[in-house]
């Protein structure tokens, strides 16, 4: 499975994008802005290509996406959220979008990880 995210809109607090899966739209996407120096809890990962796992997450006390290996950063993953206060450098997945906003979160993350759980390999690629 290829998950690509395309950073589309860049807000004061936060950056809007799309997520495609294996070519398809899926939903969009919410991270933290960009920095030139990282800020924790406060900075969107570099853009880049990542394995992604989906294993336990002890904040969330259940099965999440994982990304591997994101240079300066730990524990990024993919969740439901709203807003920049949501996401502490993961990437939040929904199913409408406003200025610095996306919702029907849940019920995009449901969908994608449903998707997610029967790959057995996956990757994801973000990009401006």
């Amino acid at each position: 499975m290829l998950i690509v995210i395309r950073r589309l809109y860049k807000g004061e607090k936060s950056i809007i994008g799309e997520m495609t899966v294996d070519g398809i739209f899926e939903c969009f996407t919410l991270e933290d802005v960009e920095r030139p120096v990282k800020i924790k809890g406060e900075t969107a990962i570099p853009k880049g290509t990542y394995k992604v796992i989906i294993n336990e997450s002890n904040r969330f006390k259940r099965q999440l996406p994982l990304l591997l290996n994101v240079p300066g950063f730990e524990g990024v993953r993919i969740h439901a959220g709203n807003t920049n206060h949501d996401t502490e450098g993961c990437i939040l997945v929904g199913q409408t979008r406003h200025k610095e906003f996306i919702g029907k979160s849940r019920k995009a993350f449901d969908k994608l990880f449903k998707k997610m759980q029967k790959a057995k390999d996956i990757t994801i690629s973000i990009q401006s």
